[in-house]
């Protein structure tokens, strides 16, 4: 299939990118600079240059195209504004299309609010946090457009052996800090693998005929304690943990902050159940080992 791929060099598309190739799919990344271009092209991929802000310099590349995957984001103040410029690019190149584009979206569990401490599927509802409210709607509007097959995709937190959502916390383990905890141990994450997210991408890119929000997540709810405790153990750290309140953390953080301070557990059935994914990571230890 011929794939064109958005966010190829971040932390979760670097994942996605390795396992649409190892599948033998012809991958086109959109690339911003000279590094990122050249780590795609020494995977193999084509390379398009250009900015997901500036669609002028890439909406051409969609032609001919069989999936477009979204795995980027920018965090910062024109988060919502580029997110929707890309949405409006994709579904533009559909217009002309005799069969439908298929689109695998990236939505997030924090979508799905706070829990409420029940395992939430798809069919729940979404809670969104203000700050990513727009994507909910960027990704119905993909949905509902008859041009194209849209599948959205909620990644649990997602993490690898360099860190991922765990940077912080490996961070002070290295410097041999207390381990820093927002708001209260207690509160669950669900927990995803990129090795494991990057096969659910790949297998919805290959299935038009799964559309709509499917979870990934490999570990319904793991408390941040006990994340932390298993980073310390892997990494002879003496364990001690310091606890941030909620305040304080949006004092220093920003709104954004909300999103690892909801406490979640939620369910990846669906996926399962409709594309056979399975993970391969179904604890932390697999990926930080006691020593």
């Amino acid at each position: 299939m011929r794939i064109f791929l958005l966010g190829a060099t971040g932390s979760i598309g670097t994942a996605v990118l390795r396992e649409l190739l190892s599948a033998g799919h012809h991958v086109t990344a959109l690339c911003r600079s000279d590094t990122a271009a050249k780590a795609v092209s020494d995977q193999g991929a084509a390379v398009q240059r250009g900015d997901m802000r500036q669609p002028e310099e890439w909406s051409e590349a969609l032609k001919g195209q069989d999936v477009v995957i979204h795995a980027a984001i920018t965090f910062d103040d024109e988060m919502v504004a580029a997110d929707r410029t890309v949405v409006d690019t994709i579904l533009s190149a559909a217009d002309h299309r005799s069969t439908p584009l298929r689109v695998v979206y990236t939505g997030g569990c924090w979508l799905f609010g706070d829990t409420q401490g029940r395992i939430a599927t798809e069919d729940d509802g979404f809670a969104p946090l203000p700050a990513f409210s727009a994507m909910l709607d960027h990704a119905h509007l993909l949905m509902n457009a008859p041009a194209l097959a849209t599948a959205t995709l909620h990644p649990a937190m997602v993490y690898h052996e360099e860190g991922g959502v765990f940077d912080g916390m490996l961070a002070d383990i290295k410097a041999n800090r207390p381990v820093e905890i927002w708001g209260s141990p207690g509160i669950r994450w669900p927990l995803i693998h990129r090795t494991d997210l990057a096969v659910a991408y790949r297998l919805l890119a290959e299935r038009p005929d799964l559309t709509g929000h499917f979870n990934a997540v490999a570990q319904t709810g793991v408390t941040i304690g006990e994340i932390a405790a298993t980073l310390s153990r892997s990494h002879h750290h003496d364990g001690r943990q310091t606890c941030l309140p909620r305040m304080a953390v949006l004092a220093r953080e920003g709104h954004w902050a909300e999103g690892p301070m909801l406490d979640q557990r939620l369910s990846s059935a669906r996926l399962m159940q409709a594309s056979g994914w399975s993970p391969r990571y179904s604890t932390l230890q697999q990926t930080f080992p006691p020593v």
